[in-house]
């Protein structure tokens, strides 16, 4: 993402300007622009050039035993850090007017880790790059910041370790094939695997760097004629458009599609031809000096347009992006140009040394500060504050109860020393745990938690990539084990079944197409009628298998919000708005009809019996997300404690006669029956 120039280097125009096609794809694409659905590749261009100047400086500063490890530190940390930290310190002093502590204290842990360069951990952690809960960061970008400095903090090290053992060029160059490779390699592996792992961590992107690497070692042996020099700039440009038009964000990446922008731009770099017009024409040059500023600005101006519910503005979008170009204008003259001034030897030795850790040390506290503080209360009024403050309204044990596979799942139990109910499923299940306990018949009885976070229901599924798939494990296990308790326990199964069905809908996300992850005689490249079929039968099968030893209920799917609930009521009321976080009854049945037809199935199969939660969350219209000023939900999908509290009377039931009905529904207009 940063620019790097020096006065003992002639400055190279078309580096310049490719930098301006990087972040011009990166900034039309964050902001929707048609056309530009692959614009992240952007920034594997960004990672490119990164890898090209820093193996020039640390290479041609050995070559002349001039290099100093701590002359290079210090020359990154001034370029990339006084301009992270003015970014840094002006959404914190938004945010203080405008982020409730929840958010604050968030948004400030992300401002140090970033400042640290280590936000790309904290976000793999969290969630892939395109999912709808990341777009709701200021700093999701900072990520490759992160891996750029973890590069430069490694790569010199590694340059001076080999270059002083004697391999010189040549052993540079074959360390890098070798580690170029391995890293592709992984990247191509860990794609497949763990998404986001390959996506924000170092040793899945450094072959893209050690690929700009590779093109200082050969950029003799580039095209030496005016012509040849055109052809190869010109066929990485267009390598370049290729990947923005031919990927978006359901591309598997990196793996060995971003093989396609990193040649491209590395391509471009090695025609080393400076008098072209795609490359440095005035407009290019102008936008590449302000590229990294740019990066940084444009960003939080995205999620503040969210923030403020104009993201399908085109006006607004359009004006985003102007404020983006100026913002980052400012920062390049203002910030980046004095700072390097300031803090550069020029300003004196003793000085300029004592200032640089001492600065980066001042930006770091606040952000301390007011993680300590818990995001700062008390700073907005009390009713947004407890708005907001439903995105925690969970289960205290959900760290600790519900996991994620290859964890075992832990077998919480909730309540007295007797066995009263079972709940088993995915995250939705989890949320219901509690609300069975309270739904419990005596308070000698406990309700068995066997949630599994993101695994359905099911038996005999495989998974892509792995051997065997852990899920599907545990519900073979699950099924044995249950044999052991009393046959008049019951057994609750909550899946959100649309998610493999359809994909995500969160947001803008529209996943339908999507590979799924899960199969069971052949993987499937979408979500066709034949892979939702042998979904279904598996899930129908799944049940009926349970109900062989107990009753079983399944309960009707959640009615998903598709924006995050608290979230989204909190910021209306701090925009001094009133906002209904809901969808249609219409809407909701498109979504879920395939869920209820199967449950359908399995109730006139094998008797599996149906809990429906939306004769408490929906009316004749809408399916609402709050009730009574407080939301049922603690994001977009998940009932929170408040929401599933309310379906407690209901779940009573399950403990009364077996076969008391619920409400009539629209179950016969999709072909089932009444359950």
């Amino acid at each position: 993402m940063t620019s790097e120039s020096t006065t003992a280097r002639p400055f190279r125009n078309d580096i310049n300007g490719l930098r301006a096609w990087a972040v011009v794809s990166v900034v039309l694409f964050h902001f929707g622009v048609a056309g530009f659905q692959g614009g992240f590749i952007g920034v594997d261009v960004f990672f490119v050039i990164s890898g090209f100047l820093m193996t020039s400086i640390i290479v041609e500063g050995l070559a002349s035993d001039r290099f100093s490890i701590a002359s290079f530190y210090r020359a990154r940390a001034r370029r990339i850090v006084p301009a992270l930290g003015v970014l840094c310190c002006a959404l914190l002093v938004l945010g203080w007017f405008w982020l409730p502590s929840l958010d604050y204290r968030a948004f400030a842990l992300d401002a140090f880790l970033a400042l640290v360069f280590l936000s790309n951990v904290k976000f793999w952690r969290e969630a892939g790059y395109f999912d709808a809960d990341s777009h709701e960061k200021l700093l999701l970008h900072t990520w490759s910041l992160s891996v750029e400095w973890q590069f430069y903090l490694l790569l010199p090290l590694a340059l001076v370790v080999v270059w002083r053992l004697g391999g010189r060029r040549r052993g540079l160059l074959a360390c890098y094939a070798l580690l170029g490779l391995a890293s592709l390699a992984l990247s191509w592996y860990l794609t497949a695997k763990s998404a986001s792992s390959a996506f924000f961590l170092l040793p899945t992107r450094v072959w893209e760097m050690i690929a700009g690497g590779l093109v200082f070692f050969l950029k003799e042996r580039g095209p030496a004629s005016p012509g040849g020099q055109r052809a190869l700039e010109w066929t990485g440009l267009a390598m370049i458009v290729a990947a923005l038009a031919a990927f978006d964000g359901s591309t598997p990446w990196p793996s060995v599609h971003a093989l396609l922008p990193v040649a491209g731009a590395a391509f471009v770099l090695l025609a080393q031809r400076r008098g072209s017009f795609a490359t440095g024409s005035t407009v290019a040059q102008w936008i590449g000096l302000r590229s990294y500023s740019i990066y940084l600005w444009h960003w939080p101006v995205v999620v503040i347009l969210g923030f403020a519910g104009l993201s399908r503005s085109v006006v607004a979008l359009g004006a985003g992006m102007a404020l983006s170009l100026v913002l980052g204008s400012l920062s390049y003259r203002y910030v980046e140009k004095t700072s390097a001034n300031a803090l550069s030897h020029r300003a004196g030795a003793r000085p300029a040394r004592f200032f640089r850790p001492a600065a980066w040390a001042c930006l770091c506290i606040p952000c301390v500060v007011v993680v300590a503080a818990g995001g700062v209360p008390g700073r907005l009024p009390a009713g947004i504050e407890r708005v907001s403050r439903a995105a925690e309204d969970k289960n205290p044990r959900m760290a600790e109860c519900h996991v994620a596979p290859p964890a075992r799942v832990p077998g919480c139990t909730y309540g007295g020393p007797k066995l009263g109910a079972i709940v088993m499923g995915d995250s939705h299940a989890a949320t219901l745990v509690r609300a069975v306990e309270h739904a419990l018949p005596g308070k000698d009885l406990h309700v068995l938690d066997w949630t599994y976070s993101g695994c359905r229901t099911l038996l005999n599924s495989r998974r892509i990539g792995e051997e065997k798939d852990a899920c599907s494990q545990f519900v073979r296990w699950a099924l044995e084990a249950q044999k052991q308790f009393p046959a008049d326990v019951p057994l609750v199964i909550a899946n959100r079944i649309s998610v493999d069905a359809y994909g995500q809908n969160e947001g803008d996300q529209v996943t339908t197409t999507s590979k799924p992850q899960v199969y069971f005689d052949k993987p499937f490249e979408t979500r066709n009628e034949d892979y939702r079929r042998q979904l279904a039968d598996a899930l129908v099968a799944t049940a009926c298998e349970f109900r062989k030893y107990r009753r079983v209920y399944m309960v009707r799917p959640f009615p998903e919000m598709r924006r995050n609930v608290p979230r989204t009521m909190a910021r209306a009321m701090i925009l001094g708005r009133h906002e209904e976080v809901d969808i249609t009854l219409d809407e909701y049945r498109a979504r879920q009809a395939y869920a209820w037809q199967l449950q359908n199935r399995a109730h006139a199969q094998c008797g599996v019996e149906i809990i429906d939660p939306t004769a408490v969350l929906c009316d004749a219209r809408h399916c609402h997300g709050a009730h009574e000023g407080m939301p049922n939900y603690f994001d977009d999908d998940h009932l929170g404690e408040h929401g599933a509290g309310r379906l407690v009377p209901m779940i009573r039931a399950i403990f009364g006669p077996p076969g008391v009905p619920q409400r009539q529904t629209w179950a016969q207009a999709i072909g089932g029956g009444s359950p």
